[in-house]
């Protein structure tokens, strides 16, 4: 029989034991605490298994509250939450940090979004975005929330939900297509003319990493840590398909004849696939085969002038 997966552990856990803690202990504020398991690890994304477990497994949950609410009760919410069972259906509590600056635990909400955009909530500015990794985002929008009554957390978590501003999105999309153009496209045929398969293979796989992160933008999506970017791409609404044509170039090997011409084959294939689906969302009229001009036509479509200025290959 299957183990039971971490988020569903952790569900199971404060249905039992968390939510009667609250509304025992914590009555006041039985309507202002959020509750769930959102964040870093695998079990948050729903990805964790038999391997997973050697480490930051177990029966937690996250406590979010307001600034406010944490100064008048953070303290004794903290001390509640770890006299709660050290164990839970035969598996041993995650031993977090003593104000729960680990993966679970109590924390402020403004603590937890800061920990993965920078900001106490989703960034602001355009230029804040910029430069907030995918993955970072991935984390602060994955694993579930239980409970909410009062908002604030899923209110936040809402708004990163919708995805990068467009103008955001065009830009790293059109960074994607241009680095992609570089690398799988003119680079890689090229360091093997030079008689340098290392760096052939170094070119195939930036061009598989921009590839994979392109398809994330053209889902509005954001790709998370790469242990779990392809798993996550497949499970994506459009060219999930990609998945299993970037996993198979990537474990291609590189090198002369016939193989040198599969694997060239092979990053057409992807960038015509590309190149469909950005004329499908209007973000390019042209007909090129090349990925270069596409970035330039999405780049004019950008309205932020200042994103519209930075170099082709920003983002």
């Amino acid at each position: 029989m299957e183990k039971m997966r971490g988020l569903e552990l952790s569900r199971r856990f404060y249905e039992e034991f968390g939510r009667e803690m609250v509304r025992k202990e914590f009555p006041e504020y039985e309507e202002r605490i959020a509750a769930g398991l959102v964040g870093q690890g695998s079990e948050c994304f729903g990805y964790d298994d038999e391997v997973s477990r050697d480490h930051d497994f177990g029966p937690g949950f996250c406590l979010w509250l307001t600034e406010e609410d944490a100064e008048r009760t953070g303290f004794r919410l903290m001390r509640a939450y770890r006299r709660l069972p050290e164990e839970f259906l035969g598996v041993r509590r995650i031993q977090t940090s003593l104000f729960g600056d680990g993966r679970t635990g109590v924390m402020t909400i403004g603590q937890f979004y800061e920990t993965f955009t920078g900001a106490p909530g989703a960034p602001g500015e355009l230029s804040h975005w910029m430069t907030v990794p995918e993955y970072s985002l991935a984390c602060a929008v994955n694993g579930e929330v239980f409970s909410d009554p009062l908002g604030a957390f899923t209110e936040v978590r809402n708004q990163l939900l919708k995805g990068y501003p467009e103008d955001v999105r065009l830009k790293k999309i059109a960074a994607r297509a241009a680095l992609m153009a570089q690398s799988g496209q003119y680079n890689y045929s090229r360091c093997l003319k030079h008689g340098e398969p290392a760096a052939a293979s170094l070119a195939l796989d930036e061009f598989v990493r921009q590839a994979v992160s392109m398809v994330f933008l053209l889902n509005n999506s954001y790709m998370p840590y790469y242990k779990w970017a392809f798993r996550k791409l497949r499970e994506l609404p459009l060219l999930p398909e990609l998945g299993e044509e970037l996993s198979a170039l990537l474990l291609s090997q590189t090198g002369e004849g016939t193989e040198e011409k599969k694997v060239r084959n092979g990053i057409e294939a992807v960038c015509g696939q590309i190149i469909g689906e950005l004329k499908r969302q209007g973000l390019t009229d042209g007909d090129w085969d090349y990925l270069e001009p596409h970035a330039f036509c999405v780049m004019e479509r950008i309205r932020d002038g200042q994103l519209r200025n930075m170099h082709v290959m920003e983002g």
